[in-house]
Order: C-alpha cells, then structure tokens, then sequence
C-alpha cells in the first residue's frame, strides 16, 4: 500500500486529513500455518455514552500536576478489570483528550512526565510521541471545515479483539499491531468514508491492492478488512519481528507511521487491557471552531462549516 496523495490516517485523539496511500502491490503468497495465539481476554460491549460526550469532548486541566492525575486516574479505570464498560469507556475518552492536548502542545509534556509514575510515564510517552509522529504527517492545519465522512459504530470489544486473535492465528502477524493499523486508519472502524484517494473500509485498502489481498472478502467488513490487513502485512514480512517494520512501510510508505504504530501496539503488548481503552476512543476533528466531536451518526456528502454544524446540532461554540 505505497503512499499516493488523499489517503486519511487517523491522527492519534484527532482526526486530520494528510497525504499518503494505498496502492498496487505485490502478488501475495501462500497462506502459512497457523501460530499460536493467546486466548483474547473477555470484553463487554462499551456503553454507548455519545450523548454524554458533548461537542468538545471532555475538558482537562491545564495545570500539569492535575492533568498527571487525571492520567494516572484514567489508566487505573481501564486496567481494573473490575470496573464496568461504562467507566472504562469514560476513562479512555477523557486519557484520550489529556493525550491529544500533549501532542499538540508538546512544551507540557515534561512537568507532566515527571509527575507521572513510571507505568504510566512509560505509556504516556509512547501514545503522546505516537501523536506526534503522525501530527507531523498532516498536510495542513485545521480549518473551518468539518468533513464529508460518515460515522458508524464499531464492532464491540470483545468481538473485534476475536477477529484481531484470528488474524494472528491464521497469519501470524501480532494482533496488537493489527489493532493499532485499525486504530490509526479508521479509529477502528468508526470512519466509514472512503479515502480521497478511493482507500475503503476500516482497514483503508486501495481497490487494486484489496483484489490482490482480500481473500475474496467486503474491503467494508470489519473482519474481512482485518484479516485481509494480516494476510497484506504478512506477505511483506509482517510474521516475523524482523520484517514487521518493512511490511508495515509497505502499508504506508512513511517511517513516523511505523513508529506510529509500533508505539500504540507497544502499549496493548505491555496492558491489553489498554486495548479497552483505545477502542473507547472516539473521532474529533480540529478546526478553527475547536475540537468538534463527530458521534455516530454523523454523515455529511460534503464538507460542512464547523460553526454550522454546531449551531444545527444546538451545541455551544
């Protein structure tokens, strides 16, 4: 999936049109035997919160030792296995605002760091660098548009970390860098446009690298798309440590996107219950208007003023 211009990654906690792509590929191999995979641990479908999201999103403070609690508070909520969905999805939006406000203004990072404990230092650093390379890759900054996408609702948790867990199993390509390739292309299926450029589907295949790939599926179904995403990456090296970086430049030709991903499978390899969280994570576009939370349901043919589409929707400015 070589880079051409219009393709849409999702940028870390906001959503930014920048150039890359999906093209021609090679002709795939074999399929190879199956490697062993751990059995995905148990996750109820995430409350559905969107009315409680509002607008914006959630607020965070500015002051760094507050904003550290609030990130070693969220972290806390996801790793317990004893709270509920509805905590867990809570949390993961409010860790994903604190994370994006960090990416976009990375002079605050250090006193937060330094407050941090180490755990979540550790994860804070990879999911905010993780923003940043690929803040880095946008073409343009924000605008007083919002875009001509539609938005649907993901498969719930458990069922996507199943279909992740069958991927590695047939193909042998880690399900966390699975999870973050969905994460990053479609925030994992909740961008249901296709890319300028023609990319389809929540995995973003060009229609000529999908006929090669596909296994025959619907580029638009979320486990077909996974599956043909596993059998891509695998063709390219992507079973194996050692080619996992190549085969993932193959899917977009730019080296900030690899350590993009890395960074947010390194998390999930570390806590897969950090997985809960990123699934949790909702799609906000940045514009001169502000943050502008795009909920499910949203679905705009074109491009519509951010300051229109708040005043229609009733929400403050």
């Amino acid at each position: 999936m070589r880079a051409v211009p219009g393709r849409r990654v999702v940028v870390a906690l906001v959503v930014l049109a920048i150039g890359a792509g999906c093209a021609d590929a090679p002709s795939p191999a074999a399929v190879p035997a199956p490697a062993p995979v751990p059995a995905p641990v148990p996750a109820p479908a995430t409350a559905d919160a969107g009315a409680a999201i509002g607008p914006h999103g959630p607020s965070v403070p500015e002051e760094p030792g507050a904003l550290a609690r609030v990130l070693e508070d969220t972290q806390a909520t996801i790793a317990d296995p004893a709270r509920t969905p509805g905590d867990v999805a809570a949390a993961a939006r409010t860790a994903q605002v604190a994370h994006e406000e960090l990416a976009f203004r990375p002079e605050r990072l250090p006193p937060v760091l330094a407050a941090l404990s180490p755990r979540v230092r550790e994860s804070t650093e990879r999911i905010v660098g993780a923003g940043r390379e690929l803040l880095s890759m946008a073409k343009r900054g924000p605008g007083d548009m919002l875009p001509a996408w539609r938005i649907a609702a993901p498969l719930p948790p458990g069922e996507l970390r199943a279909v992740y867990a069958e991927a590695q199993d047939r193909f042998g390509v880690p399900w966390t860098v699975l999870a973050a390739v969905n994460l990053v292309e479609s925030r994992m299926g909740r961008i249901a446009s296709h890319s300028e450029a023609g990319a389809r589907g929540p995995m973003q295949f060009m229609p000529s690298t999908w006929a090669s790939y596909g296994l025959g599926g619907d580029v638009t179904d979320p486990h077909d798309a996974v599956l043909g995403a596993a059998n891509y990456l695998r063709a390219n090296g992507g079973d194996t440590e050692a080619g996992l970086d190549r085969a993932l430049q193959r899917y977009n030709d730019d080296d900030r996107y690899v350590r993009a991903v890395r960074a947010y499978a390194a998390v999930m390899q570390a806590d897969e219950r950090a997985y809960l969280g990123f699934h949790a994570w909702e799609v906000y576009f940045r514009t001169t208007a502000g943050r502008v939370h795009l909920p499910v349901g949203y679905d705009e043919a074109e491009p519509v003023p951010a300051v229109a589409y708040l005043a229609r929707t009733g929400a403050p400015r």
